[in-house]
């Protein structure tokens, strides 16, 4: 498994899921098209890529790159690392019928194909810097009451409006886009400044 520190924008869920096979960080999805009416999102992926990085990796169609265009164009400050997927023509296994222009998209792609892309990228094993007593956990947001406790929900929405945060963010991308783009201390003024 790759250790990667900067943030890896995909295009969608399948394409998330196997990303996960071959790395460990932060994979954000674009939900394809979404992400050029998404402002959050896109809000989002900027303070990424000046935080700690981006690696865009769309497919290799038409739609993949304008999505990887509009993400670049939309990036202007921070690091992007582009990753590029060969074109393979054939079908993902759960789709009827290969897409338009016959390409495997992400998901569709043979692991060790995605783990070459990445060392060509020059994208290897990358200590992360904070050590584990600095880290944002899901025990910390239950003790403060942001997960399992009466209105954690709406304590969590009220945190990631003040980061400036997309509200749909799921609580284990909240805590991996805490770890990523905000230090403990900033957490923790954050959330004085909520309650």
């Amino acid at each position: 498994m790759i250790k990667v520190k900067q943030a890896v924008i995909v295009e969608g869920k399948y394409d998330k899921i196997k990303l996960s096979s071959v790395i460990d960080g932060l994979i954000i999805t674009t939900d394809g098209f979404s992400i050029f009416k998404d402002k959050e999102k896109m809000g989002l992926i900027q303070k990424l890529a000046e935080n700690q990085g981006i690696i865009i990796l769309t497919d290799s169609d038409s739609a993949g790159f304008k999505i990887r265009n509009h993400i670049r164009g939309c990036t202007q400050k921070g690091k992007i690392t582009n990753i590029y997927i060969p074109d393979i023509f054939g079908k993902e296994k759960r789709k009827t019928a290969p897409s338009k222009e016959g390409k495997l998209g992400v998901e569709g792609i043979p692991v060790d194909v995605l783990k070459e892309a990445f060392e060509k990228a020059d994208i290897n094993s990358e200590s992360i810097e904070k050590s584990s007593n600095e880290m944002i956990t899901k025990a910390m947001l239950y003790d403060d009451g942001l997960v399992g406790k009466d209105r954690s929900e709406e304590k969590r929405k009220k945190l990631q409006k003040k980061l400036s945060l997309p509200e749909m963010l799921s609580v284990n991308s909240l805590i991996e886009v805490l770890n990523g783009l905000f230090s403990l201390e900033e957490y923790r003024n954050a959330l004085k400044e909520i309650e």
